[in-house]
């Protein structure tokens, strides 16, 4: 599965890398950057709860 993020409606909020620190990653600027664009092996539950806890919807998991 791949990782979309709309850098327009993300607020850099970091709840999503609270679930998933390895994927995820807000900036000391408060941007967030993907250390992959796709669903690392045994990490798919953590990057599920991070795109379903993400309050503005800028994450989407795509096939």
């Amino acid at each position: 599965m791949k990782i979309h993020l709309d850098r327009t409606k993300c607020t850099g909020l970091g709840i999503c890398e609270s679930f998933a620190p390895e994927v995820f990653e807000v900036d000391d600027s408060g941007q967030l950057t993907l250390t992959t664009d796709t669903v690392p092996e045994g990490l798919g539950g953590a990057v599920e709860q991070a795109v379903a806890g993400c309050p503005t919807e800028a994450l989407r998991l795509l096939p």
